[in-house]
């Protein structure tokens, strides 16, 4: 039996430092980390490798709920996946979530639910926020995140799709919208 640690902050400027810390501190061997933001498990590689390297017996620990999962769907797969593995997952900071116990598989579905109406109740509010200014007309949204004069160029010069979203860091999904007629 292994303990392994996953540890996620959402941006840049946040430091993996404390977590990794506390995932070692509770005898994790092996620990997975990463800068990774969104409010679901797309594009969490950390995440993925961890899964996959856990075997049966073993225990995902995790310094809090929210590092793992922000939405009872995707926090129900991760449990199942480690479920049929034989493997049990542990959440430091919410000590009575642990799945190697009854009372710990309640209470983890309970935070759980807890945590995905936060997230519903926190769109909402972003939403009444956005409206709010649309109908002040100050509503700037946010700026792109695909350099579309850049793909532009780069296409232009007969690079395909593929090898523009590896110069740029992009996905190609985002290249295809950046050369369409809508992005003008």
């Amino acid at each position: 039996m292994a303990t392994v640690g996953y540890a996620r902050v959402s941006s840049t400027g946040q430091s993996l430092e404390v977590q990794n810390e506390q995932l070692r501190a509770a005898g994790c061997g092996k620990v997975f980390s990463e800068k990774v933001t969104g409010t679901t498990t797309e594009g969490r590689d950390q995440l993925e490798a961890a899964l996959d390297y856990v075997r049966e017996g073993d225990v995902l620990i995790v310094t809090r709920l929210d590092r793992l999962a922000r939405s009872l769907v995707d926090l129900r797969k991760i449990i199942d996946r480690l479920t049929a593995k034989g493997c049990a997952f542990r959440a430091l900071q919410q000590g009575a979530i642990d799945t190697t116990r009854s009372d710990g598989r309640l209470m983890l579905n309970i935070l759980a639910s807890f945590a995905e109406f936060e997230t519903d109740i926190r769109k909402e509010r972003q939403m009444e926020g956005i409206a709010k200014a649309k109908a002040a007309n100050v509503y700037k949204g946010r700026k792109p995140s695909v350099p579309v004069e850049e793909v532009r160029r780069l296409a232009g010069e007969g690079v395909g799709p593929t090898d523009i979203a590896k110069r740029l860091g992009i996905g190609r999904a985002s290249v295809y919208r950046a050369l369409s007629p809508e992005a003008a």
